[in-house]
């Protein structure tokens, strides 16, 4: 059985890599994730505003977190995988939010949030409902999040249907980045989606709704181009609905500026009472929402780190803190301490610098091999780009391909809690054995001989040889000893078990 080689005085901390001038800005066209190398200066200048968010920049994900403000609850379309009613607080899923805030009550609750999780970054309204259709909630909200903290980005999401009627007011307050849904650019394709929309105090249905909504968010995402915004498009992959289509869709916003694309999949139950879910419309397997993803790949800048948040969600990508920081549990009158903030981005500022020099040294090694090789790898993580989650306490594990072209993040894997008190845990097991198809290595910060057995078993070699290893660093001495015929030595001292 593969076991990492580790021996005794070889392991030390994770040397300080001293990376050239100004080590933050990696980014580039020679990087499809803005992580490598800055090659002009529009890129450099694109990196500037993408840096500390964490939904546009995958390297900003680690080390940035985001909170999205339920204050939109109306909405002007229904999506056929949408039910804004429902809730559950251990359900992860767009559109779903606990409690509607009012603009008072948001901005109460993210000067809490601030001034206990320094790494927040963005605010965003993503929902419940829609934020253009919401507008006038939506504008009170930002309004008073910039008046108290000036230096935080705000974004939207929003299904387009009303964008063009907004976007000269979203320049005048600054919002950089927003992220449109688009499920498809052909009306036929849009009627099986949605069943009806609003729309100039009009409802209209079938293939009609679905030509003024294409034509509506095209208009937006060309205004927004124009006004330099950068635009995210999120498009929900539906097998047999619109997964083929999903390429038209990618050279559609490409050809009209979109910065980013990112293609998720359905998620869909009977017990979330959507149309879909009611109707057993099936969900994409990850090898087929992996496989469109790389053909979409070199037209637009693909995100492969998307998390499908919740309208409420707070924390790290992955991580989120919701239920620290319900409105009851909140004073009336908070008091804002930027001292945190201004001390955790500069930590960030070193520790980006070490986590990029790692990054290019692991691939260089990769790629100096003269192996044809390929290695799929899950890593569980609570970001930082390190190896620093228990296996028992991960609910996603981070996937990450490696060959000699180098060693790419390419999607999530979500699975349920496996350390319960003993609750359930063979049947959460085999649910993480399944969510684990195509994995060859699992990478953790501490693994138990069972669950490590049964992963065995299923070809799955899962060690805690590399805790709070950076992850390139990991996966690259994990690719050596692979193919290379180098031992797989650790360069982190994780802490005492």
């Amino acid at each position: 059985m593969w076991e990492p080689e580790i021996k005794v005085g070889t392991t030390s901390s994770t040397p300080s890599h001293r990376a050239p001038m100004a080590p933050a800005i990696p980014g580039g066209r020679a990087s499809s994730s803005y992580g490598l190398s800055v090659t002009d200066d529009k890129d450099a200048r694109i990196w500037e505003r993408i840096k500390d968010h964490p939904c546009f920049s995958e390297q900003a994900h680690h080390y940035f977190a985001r909170m999205h403000v339920a204050v939109a609850p109306a909405c002007n379309i229904q999506c056929n995988y949408c039910n804004r009613k429902y809730d559950c607080t251990n359900e992860s899923r767009p559109g779903v939010a606990s409690v509607k805030l009012t603009p008072d009550q948001a901005l109460r609750k993210v000067l809490a949030v601030a001034s206990k999780v320094p790494e927040l970054s963005v605010i965003g309204v993503a929902g419940p409902g829609d934020a253009c259709y919401d507008w006038r909630k939506t504008v009170a909200t930002f309004e008073g999040v910039a008046r108290e903290i000036p230096d935080i980005k705000l974004c939207i999401s929003t299904n387009g249907l009303a964008l063009p009627d907004h976007v000269d007011e979203l320049a005048d307050m600054n919002i950089d980045h927003v992220t449109i849904t688009i499920n498809m650019v052909d009306p036929v394709v849009g009627a099986k989606i949605y069943p009806w929309i609003l729309h100039g105090h009009r409802r209209y249905t079938g293939i009609e709704a679905a030509r003024i909504l294409h034509e509506r968010q095209m208009l937006g995402l060309e205004l927004l181009t124009k006004r330099g915004i950068l635009t995210k498009i999120n498009s929900v992959m539906i097998p047999g609905v619109n997964d083929t289509h999903l390429v038209e869709v990618n050279r559609w916003i490409r050809d009209r500026g979109a910065f980013m694309h990112n293609v998720v999949p359905l998620i869909s139950k009977p017990s979330h009472g959507t149309y879909y879910g009611l109707t057993g419309q099936r969900c994409p397997e990850p090898f087929e929402l992996k496989a469109l993803q790389d053909c979409l790949d070199g037209n637009v800048k693909l995100m492969r780190h998307c998390q499908q948040c919740r309208a409420d969600a707070i924390g790290l990508l992955g991580d989120d803190r919701e239920r620290e920081f319900a409105l009851d549990q909140i004073s009336t009158k908070v008091e804002f301490d930027t001292s945190k903030r201004e001390a955790y981005r500069k930590l960030v500022q070193h520790e980006r610098g070490d986590q990029l020099a790692a990054k290019l040294d692991a691939n260089k090694a990769v790629k100096s091999l003269s192996s044809s090789g390929t290695l799929a790898v899950a890593v569980a993580t609570k970001g930082g780009g390190r190896i620093n989650e228990h296996f028992g306490q991960a609910r996603e594990f981070q996937v990450y391909a490696v060959s000699r072209k180098g060693i790419n993040l390419v999607g999530h894997r979500k699975v349920e809690q496996y350390c319960l008190g003993g609750l359930g845990e063979k049947a959460t097991l085999d649910h993480t054995i399944v969510a684990l198809d195509g994995i060859d290595i699992l990478l953790s910060s501490k693994i138990g001989d069972c669950p490590k057995k049964r992963l065995a078993e299923t070809g799955v070699r899962a060690s805690d040889a590399f805790s709070y290893d950076y992850i390139e660093t990991a996966i690259g001495a994990l690719y050596a000893a692979e193919f290379g015929g180098k031992p797989a030595m650790p360069t982190a001292l994780g802490p005492s078990n």
